[in-house]
């Protein structure tokens, strides 16, 4: 049986930071303390000077596996995510053929269990033709119901309002959606191609899909969420306006209604365009300073309940196009963590907070069974992070398949030493150590 000891290290889970050692035998953890002493010997790690979390939950990327695996496959990129400190993920159903059937879901299911090196779930697809589907999940083995209620690469925009409120009653699963209103979006596009015609700037990217466009969405979602009593997790926030529709007053425990912001959205802002053009092209788009600002004090407030990274690799061929043929999204997974770390006390937030966000949240949210806490009994997942030790991202550095990252030439002021998945070193000192160890995340339903 696999055993290892992490001592001295600084553990940071539940809000409390402490200082002691954790014994792992097998993939859980046995043992929480204070100068724990084996009496047979174990691989140990010296973590002294190290902060401990549990492993980030990303809950949600898009690993492009099948159909798009030009872009990235789940292989790639779950081990750029083990090196940024991800050991467990929620993928998206916007893959060909769309994760939107039993058959399609078991097929990724399938795929991933020999080649993720994350513990892995993914979303399954709501449609405007496919609520006979849904009611077949099993939802100990599902993590949720994705809906993109603006359009997005995939095409799995749903617009039937009556399909739409029928998923949100037919489930007990969270829901959680994508949104950006479609209708806002044309016609923003259609005034911005009247101007420019097909020269469209980038710049112009959070102008078309505008803060109404997004706040429009966000509200009809949260109303139909209240009307019909479903959970809802409103991805990617990117508008302080949106974070009025959210409540800070109750528990998470007791929140129906939730929101998730990104990483991109909390480190980029309008001004960014103009040096990285297509590279920070995602959607919903980003805003200005003043919004970034407000998402960083709604993960303080609680407003905010889940960072992510909303992972999504296109190829520098793709991004290169004119705007309209440009596709949004970028890959973020392996320097998410680094990049919250970077930030989060220049806008007041700990360390302890984010690990709350970007950990135990999502397990509590998403109902996964014994991972996202540092915990006795529960499964070893767990990242080591040097707050001394500089990351400086080079091209040559990065692990996703299509090669490029919008934070090349970024020097981070913290880097990931260690990724444990499952009670195995997966990744260490910039490389990754073992095959495949991911396992299927459960559900406590």
């Amino acid at each position: 049986m696999n055993k290892l000891l992490i001592k001295d290290a600084t553990i940071i889970n539940e809000g409390i930071r402490s200082y002691g050692d954790i014994y792992i035998e097998g993939e859980f953890i046995k043992k929480i303390g204070v100068g724990i002493k084996l009496e047979s010997e174990v691989q140990t790690i010296n973590a002294k000077g190290f902060i401990v979390i549990p492993g980030m939950i990303d809950d949600q990327v898009h690993f492009r596996e099948p159909g798009l695996t030009h872009k990235g496959d789940i292989k790639s990129e779950s081990q750029a995510a083990i090196a940024g400190g991800v050991t467990s993920y929620i993928e998206m159903p916007n893959t060909i053929p769309n994760t939107t059937s039993i058959k399609e879901f078991n097929n990724k299911i399938k795929t991933a269990s020999n080649n993720s090196f994350a513990n892995f779930s993914f979303m399954f697809g709501g449609t405007n033709d496919n609520i006979d589907e849904i009611k077949k999940i099993d939802k100990s083995e599902v993590a949720g119901i994705k809906l993109f209620l603006g359009s997005s690469t995939g095409k799995m925009l749903i617009d039937n309002h009556e399909a739409i409120e029928n998923i949100f009653k037919s489930t007990s699963l969270p829901i959680s959606a994508h949104c950006e209103d479609e209708q806002t979006i044309k016609d923003n596009t259609d005034f911005y191609t009247d101007l420019y015609g097909e020269n469209i700037p980038i710049e112009t990217h959070p102008k078309i899909r505008s803060e109404k466009a997004c706040f429009k969405s966000s509200e009809f979602a949260i109303k139909l969420a209240k009307k019909t009593g479903a959970r809802l997790n409103v991805f990617h926030i990117s508008t302080a306006k949106e974070l009025d529709l959210f409540d800070n007053k109750i528990q998470l425990m007791d929140k129906n209604i939730t929101a998730e912001v990104c990483a991109h959205h909390l480190w980029f802002t309008d001004d960014d365009y103009k040096t990285l053009g297509s590279k920070i092209k995602w959607n919903p788009a980003i805003k200005s300073k003043n919004d970034r600002d407000s998402l960083w004090k709604a993960i303080n407030d609680d407003r905010i309940d889940i960072i992510a990274s909303d992972h999504a690799p296109h190829t520098k061929e793709e991004k290169n196009n004119k705007y309209l043929n440009c596709p949004s999204g970028g890959p973020m997974v392996q320097h998410t963590i680094l990049s919250l770390f970077q930030n989060c006390y220049n806008y007041g937030v700990s360390i302890e907070k984010i690990v709350e966000k970007i950990s135990h949240n999502p397990a509590t949210i998403f109902d996964i069974n014994k991972r996202g806490f540092l915990r006795e009994g529960y499964f070893a997942d767990i990242v080591l992070i040097d707050p001394n030790s500089e990351t400086y991202v080079t091209k040559a550095s990065l692990l996703y398949k299509c090669g490029w990252s919008p934070f090349e030439g970024v020097k981070f002021n913290n880097s990931i030493n260690k990724t444990i998945v499952n009670g195995k070193i997966v990744y260490e000192d910039g490389e990754i150590k073992l095959s495949p160890q991911g396992k299927k995340l459960t559900f406590k339903r």
